[in-house]
């Protein structure tokens, strides 16, 4: 690597020495400048950006043998879904995919910082905040993306403020999806209020009840939730009833639709538009 091609300051790409001018507090390179060095982010970060004062480190901070992505979604084939198409874009980045909170924060520390983080706002255990805000204390200059389905503004302001970079809706189209993550690869964020809430129903949707699925009311509301990509304990809170009960209902609702998994159900009822009233 050409040491004198980039300038970091605390942990941020200022400019490359090739711009042809003289890097400032908050001037970045092109995205394709930026694109070509982001496999030498967590060196750079690891030898040239302290971590801020009082912050958390690991007891064995190291520079990574390569660069690499860490998937965390409770849902294994989303995260499979991602990972995968991650491995299709940036063929040079290894994606590594977690199992849970624990498991990523061990990648972390056997491996060293990743070049990017995908987590999942809503875990099987809860909200993610307190485990994004560790992250992000354990790695300062990492960037850390938040995936969610959900349309409340609360949840990506949430992320925000625990410490995340980025917040992609799951509804994103696949090429939002590598906008944002070469952007937060690039030391931008990427922040897109307008898509929470403001994906209206495709016109070549057809409606369909939970009667015609041959569900009942409370289990089209909870397939309504399941088709946002809800966890069943955000199911819960949402509908105020115990979360054995949603995992009762999702269990029932599968088995009618005879499909085995949500993607499953995802997928078959895409192109309809489930009408609760």
């Amino acid at each position: 690597m050409n040491r004198n091609l980039l300038i970091v300051n605390e942990g941020r790409i200022l400019c490359s020495t090739s711009c042809g001018t003289e890097p400032y507090p908050g001037r970045v390179c092109a995205p394709s400048i930026l694109l070509n060095t982001w496999q030498n982010l967590p060196y750079l970060r690891a030898v040239s950006a302290p971590a801020p004062q009082g912050a958390a480190t690991l007891s064995h901070y190291m520079a990574p043998t390569s660069p690499y992505a860490l998937i965390l979604d409770d849902h294994p084939l989303v995260a499979h879904g991602m990972a995968e198409f991650l491995r299709a874009r940036l063929p040079q980045m290894e994606v590594v995919e977690a199992a849970g909170a624990d498991d990523l924060l061990r990648r972390v520390e056997m491996r060293g910082t990743p070049a990017i983080a995908l987590i999942d706002f809503w875990l099987a255990e809860g909200a993610a905040v307190g485990l994004i805000a560790q992250v992000r204390s354990h790695c300062p200059g990492m960037p850390i993306a938040v995936i969610s389905g959900d349309d409340d503004p609360a949840v990506m302001e949430q992320a925000r403020q625990a410490g995340a970079q980025g917040f992609i809706h799951k509804q994103a189209a696949p090429e939002t999806f590598g906008l944002a993550v070469e952007a937060l690869l690039s030391g931008l964020v990427w922040f897109e209020p307008g898509l929470l809430g403001s994906q209206p129903p495709r016109s070549r949707d057809l409606p369909v009840t939970p009667a015609e699925l041959g569900l009942s009311t409370r289990q089209g509301q909870i397939l309504a939730l399941v088709l946002q990509g809800l966890p069943n304990k955000r199911i819960a809170l949402q509908l105020d009833i115990a979360e054995s009960t949603v995992k009762e209902h999702v269990t029932g609702i599968l088995e009618r639709l005879r499909v085995r998994t949500r993607i499953e159900a995802i997928t078959l009822l895409r192109g309809r538009r489930l009408e609760l009233s």
